[in-house]
C-alpha cells in the first residue's frame, strides 16, 4: 500500500508536532522555576534551621554557674544584708560578659531585676557588683568577660542598702530566695539561696 500525500493543504502532521513542541519547552520552564523556588527555600529554611540551632546551643551552653554562696550577717546577728556568689563558666560556655548579665531576685517580700552596676541602664533597678577571683589573661578587669573555664568572678549584691535605685529586703534566718543569672545569649542559672535557722555569733554562713 502507499500513502497519499496532500499537496493541496498544510502538512497537520508537523502542526502537531510543533504544538507538542511548545507544551514540552513550557512543562520543561515550569519546572525549571518551580526546582528554583523549591531550592530557594530548602536553602532559606537551611539557613533558619542552623540558625535557631545554633541560637538554642547558646541558651543552653552560654551560661554562669555558681560555684560557692555566702551570706554576710548583720551586725545584730538576725538578717543576711549581702550576698557574695563565686561563678564561672558553664562547661563548653563561649565567652560571658558580666556587665551584659542580669538577674532576677525572687523571695518571699517581692522580686526584682537587678543589673550590672557598670551597664550605664536606669537606676530605677537594685545592682550588682564583682571582684576578680582568677583572670589568666585580663579579660575579666579589661574587658568585664569570662573567656576561660579557670576564670572565676565573685559576684555581690547588696540587699537593704543597694547602691542602685531600688533596694531588696534583707533575709531573716530560715528564709529563702531564688536567684536567676541569665546571660545576653539567653542561658538561665538558677540559684537557690537558703539561709539557716540560726545567726548568732557569726560574720557569714554558706547559703
Amino acid at each position: 500500500m502507499f500513502e497519499r500525500k496532500r499537496t493541496d493543504g498544510p502538512n497537520e502532521r508537523a502542526q502537531v508536532g510543533i504544538g507538542t513542541l511548545i507544551v514540552f519547552i513550557a512543562m520543561v520552564l515550569v519546572a525549571a522555576i518551580a526546582a528554583g523556588v523549591l531550592i530557594n527555600t530548602a536553602g532559606f529554611l537551611q539557613s533558619s534551621a542552623e540558625q535557631s540551632g545554633q541560637q538554642a546551643a547558646e541558651q543552653v551552653t552560654n551560661r554562669l554557674v555558681e560555684v560557692n554562696t555566702i551570706g554576710n550577717v548583720t551586725s545584730n546577728g538576725e538578717e543576711i544584708q549581702s550576698v557574695e556568689m563565686t561563678v564561672k563558666l558553664a562547661p563548653g560556655s563561649a565567652d560571658v560578659n558580666l556587665n551584659d548579665t542580669t538577674m532576677q531576685w525572687v523571695a518571699s517580700t517581692g522580686s526584682s531585676q537587678v543589673v550590672s552596676e557598670l551597664a550605664g541602664t536606669s537606676t530605677d533597678f537594685p545592682v550588682f557588683t564583682w571582684d576578680t577571683v582568677r583572670d589568666n589573661d585580663g579579660s575579666i578587669n579589661g574587658s568585664n568577660t569570662l573567656n576561660d573555664p579557670v576564670d572565676r568572678a565573685t559576684v555581690t549584691l547588696a540587699l537593704s542598702g543597694n547602691t542602685g535605685g531600688a533596694t531588696l529586703n534583707n533575709l531573716g534566718s530560715g528564709e529563702s530566695a531564688e536567684l536567676q543569672i541569665n546571660t545576653r545569649s539567653g542561658g538561665t542559672t538558677t540559684v537557690t539561696l537558703v539561709v539557716p535557722d540560726s545567726l548568732s555569733n557569726k560574720d557569714t554562713v554558706q547559703l
